[in-house]
């Protein structure tokens, strides 16, 4: 490296955004994460032995993931390459291993292969890295916010580890933050922030420390040599409507949105998500807390919200920002207005009681699968009754274990389309009730 390139890089890390200039370069630098990263943490454990796995770091935005990767690298000795999930395709990954390929011939130097938001690579582009990493030409440090049982494929899941990160605690954040004022790096000293400017700012970042970092920077700007809660809240006016003075906290918002569309009060529920949106949260978190409430809150009173969530969040995928606030709001007023059960819900908690009171109850001889002949010479499904042989495709018959005959789980509402299955429901509990009251039924 010449003088000038020396320079150059110097500038631009003045340049820098506060929160890249305090990334973390070691694991002692490291805020959070106890859990993976704490003295005799998985994780930290992997680094001093350099024994790191594949990994898959899934956690909400703002949380360590790069930062980790980073940390990772540079401990191990390994050299870093990364890609973006977004702007890389196949090609990419290719031309990346083939420099880990020849890096290790060359050098005997490992590879970390950093795939930020790797839930945006599609089974072609997975596929694509598959060998690689089960070979060992890289080391995958995947990142993602979504959860990776449904966008990460089997293959590549059972090739990596999959570890949780949080969202920092408020304590994490405070102390992350005196580090920027003190640190060099950061404000060096130059500001003063006192700790009800501290406790706004963290509270207004919702566990994420870049975006804590970031509102630092914005306060320190605006205050000059000395940064105030006033001065925080006049800077940070985007936030401020959000969290308000008295701190209110990011969940707070959630909740009062989806109590909003629980009590069908479609005008709240469009307030507290434009809140959400307009303080920057992920439409994704909205649209997952939706999919949810389809289900939990409305169930088969109107089976179509469960689709209308979903399909929602799917055209969001498609379309992005800002058009995606269309679907995102078409969706909320129809969760909103939709007739309202949460038979779902308390079906499957009785459902719950019952199989950890009960045990593993013996599964009925008459449903049980019989594929070989000594199963069927032990009464392997000896008696069962093949409901599309019947009048109605439909036979009274008992399902459950002996010890739980007659219990009911699910309890329907007369509310929406649920009133059409709360009275098959019923006519099916009369015929099965009529079959048992007949003389001589054993039993």
């Amino acid at each position: 490296m010449d003088l000038f390139e020396h320079a150059s890089r110097k500038d631009e890390a003045l340049l820098a955004p506060l929160a890249e200039r305090m990334r973390p370069t070691r694991l002692e630098e490291f805020v959070g994460q106890e859990h993976l990263t704490g003295e005799g943490r998985f994780l930290r454990r992997a680094i001093q032995q350099d024994q790191v796995p594949s990994l898959i770091l899934w956690g909400p935005p703002g949380t360590g993931k790069t930062t980790l990767a980073h940390v990772i690298a540079r401990s191990t000795g390994a050299s870093f390459e990364s890609l973006s999930a977004v702007l890389s395709g196949v090609k990419d990954i290719r031309e990346t291993v083939a420099r880990a390929q020849e890096r290790w011939r060359l050098h005997r130097q490992r590879t970390i292969l950093f795939v930020d938001e790797i839930h945006r690579f599609n089974k072609a582009q997975q596929d694509a890295l598959l060998p690689h990493v089960e070979k060992g030409t890289v080391t995958l440090i995947g990142a993602t916010t979504e959860n990776p049982s449904f966008e990460v494929n089997a293959a590549l899941l059972s090739r990596a580890r999959v570890v949780t990160l949080r969202g920092l605690e408020e304590e994490e954040l405070v102390a992350l933050l005196r580090r920027a004022v003190a640190d060099p790096r950061g404000l060096g000293g130059k500001v003063e922030v006192d700790d009800e400017a501290l406790t706004f700012i963290v509270q207004a970042s919702g566990g994420d420390a870049r975006r804590a970092l970031t509102a630092l920077e914005a306060a320190a700007a605006h205050g000059g040599a000395r940064v105030d809660k006033a001065i925080a809240e006049e800077a940070l006016q985007h936030k401020a409507l959000l969290y308000d003075k008295a701190g209110e906290e990011h969940y707070n918002v959630v909740s009062a949105f989806i109590k909003s569309m629980r009590g069908s009060d479609v005008d709240a529920a469009l307030y507290w998500m434009t809140r959400m949106l307009e303080a920057g949260e992920d439409p994704v978190f909205i649209f997952r807390r939706m999919v949810i409430f389809a289900s939990e809150d409305i169930g088969n009173a109107d089976p179509r919200a469960l689709g209308v969530a979903v399909d929602a969040l799917r055209a969001f995928e498609l379309v992005g920002l800002p058009e995606g606030t269309l679907p995102l709001t078409q969706a909320v007023t129809y969760l909103a207005l939709a007739p309202k059960s949460n038979a779902v819900l308390t079906a499957y908690a009785a459902a719950r009681t019952a199989v950890t009171e009960g045990g593993p109850l013996p599964v009925p001889m008459h449903l049980r699968n019989a594929p070989t002949k000594l199963m069927k010479s032990l009464g392997y499904g000896a008696g069962y009754k093949y409901p599309h042989n019947f009048e109605g495709h439909y036979v009274p018959e008992d399902y459950l274990p002996e010890a739980l005959r007659g219990r009911r789980f699910y309890q329907p509402s007369r509310n929406g389309l649920e009133q059409e299955l709360a009275e098959r429901y019923e006519e099916i509990q009369r015929q099965l009730a009529s079959r048992t009251r007949e003389p001589g039924e054993e039993g």
